[in-house]
């Protein structure tokens, strides 16, 4: 069963102009074409959609994702290459990971912080509480 670029992107939960732009950038060469040119998507093609819409989401470049996709291309000779690209990958991720939980940390502290300062009547009287008063979670961002 082959699908259109509209059926592929709905599965993706993208845009069809994102399935269009990934095949103009050379991210689909394992797509075939009807004579009339028309993109022909398999269900085999799924699996190779979805990391290219993975590395995508993580933040790599098109031009990073286009060398991933050659490999893939080249078969086994190019396994340890592509193993290589998902470990930096997932190497960024988790830094990124560790970074988003950082500022979700801040986000909750604020949170607080500008409940407190509801609750009490003024930012000052915030800054007037002993840290005894202050959870435990957010000594790291007190600043006195």
């Amino acid at each position: 069963m082959y699908y259109t670029v509209g059926e592929i992107a709905k599965k993706m939960e993208v845009n069809a102009s994102t399935i269009r732009y990934y095949d103009k950038e050379g991210l689909l060469p394992f797509v075939k074409r009807s004579n009339g040119g028309i993109r022909m998507f398999k269900d085999q093609d799924m699996g190779m959609l979805n990391i290219i819409g993975c590395l995508k989401q993580t933040g790599m470049s098109i031009k990073d994702i286009k060398t991933f996709v050659n490999y893939y291309e080249s078969g086994d000779d190019d396994f340890n290459k592509r193993m290589n690209i998902i470990e930096n990958q997932e190497k960024l991720v988790q830094l990124q990971m560790e970074n988003l939980q950082k500022n979700l940390n801040m986000l909750e502290y604020k949170k607080w912080y500008y409940t407190k300062a509801k609750q009490l009547g003024s930012l000052d009287n915030v800054e007037k509480l002993p840290k005894t008063d202050i959870p435990k979670m957010f000594h790291k961002f007190l600043t006195k």
